[in-house]
């Protein structure tokens, strides 16, 4: 077993000496399912609706009564079947080989395993007869923990060696059931029994039979994460990596790996100086997108996330018309450029309220998706939530339908859960016209504020005319610098600046109060009464405001670009060893003022008296509008009584 960067080898040998078991299985076995439901082969399912559990009888011995299939479980002869004239289809003969290969990593790593947990030698001791009776209890932990890491590797590398073949087809399966963690064998062939079912159901075709084999590779691993939560023995595989060197293809516990392909992007990327406005969220977004570049593949960790700065989550919020589409053209161009040049992989996506879907479940299900998608730590990801007001539903909110909800629940746990972990290459933004309308908690999960306010002195305007009328005309600038005002440096100076002092009136009365009381904010003790003052004006200014603030901070002390040309020559800083790339960024770290924290106190306060004032308005309006609605009620129903 040898070590390819933090990453053990699963040696090739190792995985090949399981061929033969593995293509036994294919080739035909027998089963008699113990948990699910038993059917014949070829039953008939509905397509594309989940499967309902079939009644099991309470009596006892009824439910042993299940037996195999007639003439046992044969995939390989079904998908073999699925080509034309006799012949097996290229995809068909691809989707064996996947099959056994998977089947055989997943052998040899429960093979890995056993020997790091022990269990190899309680195996032997068992088949002897002469495992202690104090050491039972522990086999049978052991025995489950193999199960379930065969199960997760078996699925993960389907999935894996799978995603360049899929297609736009997808399958809806109603679920694992025959899921079995007795030992190893029993939980394969009880996969290998429900997955020939699948396919016997649902795969009339090759395309769809990816599309099954894909679809299962999933429902596996979110059954085999969820029973791990709660298993013990797992240690000696969940606290180690290991690295199939032939296909690239990673076990790094239940995380499921993620082939690494860039999305092809069709939009019409945006340089800097179109983006006219929003100086601070435009000065953030091209650092930040600087920042994910610095991301180590080896260690998978970056620099800015262990050193503080680095931004996971940010919201951008303003009014309709005022740049938040451009924003996110600007980036992902920067971020596909920077991409291209280093030769690293990139992968843009951005969840819709196409994913709001009207079955149970579904919506959660294609908001994870999209969350394990941009956090494979194989690329550098950008994931966009446009409209998020519409797609995350707020919690006690009557209109929010279960889909909405669903998303919500997996975008906190996502964002700021207990099993978030920030490597540092993607990041998140949520995007909205109407963020009062966003839950609160999810929110407040978002770790930087973008406002994005669109253009505002006449130089914007001037920028933005010239900007927009193109090229086919001949009417004369005039007396302007063009783009002038859009120096990021000396815009963004001006725009912290006005941060100095609260720009919302309400923040504006607390931070007057405040200090009258207390003199100038020069002390943490100080800073720290602002803080709670600010609480008992907005009772939601809570452990959480603080952290974002202390984050935002920590941000401005990396107030500093990486130089354009270590982005153009990879050499200069991408291309070096972490350490140096940290020792790198330690030297442009710039001292934390309180001046800064001042600012960034405001900006965040600021942001969260805005959406309560807007929130709190609408209200207001609305309730306007319904007593009007009431007396012109009244009048009418008493003039058609008089």
């Amino acid at each position: 077993m040898s070590r390819t960067g933090d990453a053990m080898e699963l040696r090739e040998e190792a995985i090949r000496a399981q061929y033969g078991a593995a293509l036994a299985m294919l080739e035909g076995l027998d089963h008699a399912p113990r948990v699910a439901a038993a059917r014949e082969a070829g039953a008939e399912r509905s397509s594309g609706v989940g499967t309902r559990r079939a009644f099991r009888s309470t009596t006892p011995g009824l439910a042993a009564r299940r037996t195999a299939r007639p003439d046992g479980v044969h995939v390989r002869e079904r998908i073999e079947g699925l080509g034309e004239d006799g012949l097996i289809s290229p995809l068909c003969a691809t989707a064996l080989n996947v099959l056994r290969r998977s089947l055989a990593i997943s052998l040899a790593m429960g093979e890995e395993y056993a020997e790091r947990a022990g269990l190899s030698a309680l195996k032997r001791a068992n088949l002897e007869g002469r495992l202690p009776g104090e050491k039972r209890a522990a086999f049978s932990e052991l025995l489950t923990a193999e199960a379930l890491v065969v199960a997760q590797v078996f699925a993960s590398s389907l999935a894996f060696h799978l995603a360049e073949h899929g297609s736009a087809e997808t399958v809806e399966l109603g679920g694992v059931e025959e899921f079995l963690t007795d030992n190893a064998q029993l939980m394969l062939h009880g996969l290998i029994w429900e997955l020939d079912g699948e396919i016997a159901a649902r795969a009339d075709s090759e395309v769809r039979l990816v599309a099954v084999l894909q679809a299962f590779a999933e429902l596996v691993m979110e059954k085999a994460a969820a029973r791990a939560a709660t298993a013990g023995r797992l240690e000696p595989f969940a606290a180690a990596s290991w690295r199939v060197e032939a296909s690239g293809f990673t076990v790094q516990g239940f995380a499921p790996a993620r082939a690494a392909k860039s999305t092809t992007l069709t939009m019409t990327f945006k340089e800097p100086h179109e983006v006219v406005g929003n100086h601070i969220a435009k000065y953030q977004a091209l650092r930040l997108s600087k920042m994910l570049m610095a991301y180590d593949f080896e260690r998978r960790m970056n620099p800015f996330a262990e050193l503080g700065g680095f931004i996971f989550t940010f919201m951008g919020d303003g009014k309709p018309g005022t740049g938040k589409t451009t924003l996110i053209q600007m980036m992902a161009g920067l971020i596909a450029g920077y991409c291209e040049t280093a030769g690293y992989t990139f992968r843009y996506q951005n969840l819709s309220t196409d994913n709001i879907d009207s079955y149970q479940g579904k919506s959660g299900q294609n908001a994870k998706a999209f969350i394990n998608s941009i956090i494979d730590p194989n690329v550098i990801g950008f994931g966009t939530i446009d409209d998020i007001d519409q797609l995350a539903g707020k919690r006690g909110d009557r209109q929010s339908s279960a889909g909405q909800l669903e998303i919500t629940a997996v975008l906190m746990e996502s964002f700021a859960g207990a099993n978030t972990v920030v490597r540092g290459n993607c990041t998140f933004g949520m995007f909205s016209n109407y963020p009062e309308n966003v839950d609160d908690a999810l929110r407040q999960r978002a770790g930087a504020r973008f406002l994005v306010d669109g253009p505002q002195t006449r130089e914007d305007y001037i920028d933005i005319l010239h900007l927009l009328m193109g090229r086919n005309h001949a009417i004369p600038l005039g007396e302007h610098e063009l783009y002038a005002a859009q120096q990021i440096e000396r815009a963004v100076a001006r725009s912290y600046e006005a941060h100095s002092r609260p720009q919302e009136a309400g923040l504006m009365a607390v931070f007057d109060r405040v200090q009258d009381r207390i003199g100038e904010l020069d002390t943490i003790a100080k800073l720290g009464t602002y803080l709670k003052a600010i609480q008992e004006a907005d009772e939601r200014f809570t452990g959480r405001a603080i952290k974002n603030i202390t984050d935002a901070v920590k941000v401005r002390a990396m107030d500093f670009e990486l130089p354009d040309e270590w982005m153009e020559e990879p050499e200069l800083f991408l291309f070096k060893g972490y350490e140096e790339k940290t020792a790198m960024i330690e030297e442009l770290r710039r001292p934390i003022t309180t001046e800064m924290v001042i600012q960034e106190i405001n900006r965040y306060a600021d942001s969260e008296f805005r959406y309560a004032d807007t929130s709190d308005e609408l209200a207001i309006e609305a309730m306007v509008r319904d007593f009007g609605r009431q007396e012109e009620a009244k009048r009418r129903y008493l003039e058609e009584k008089g």
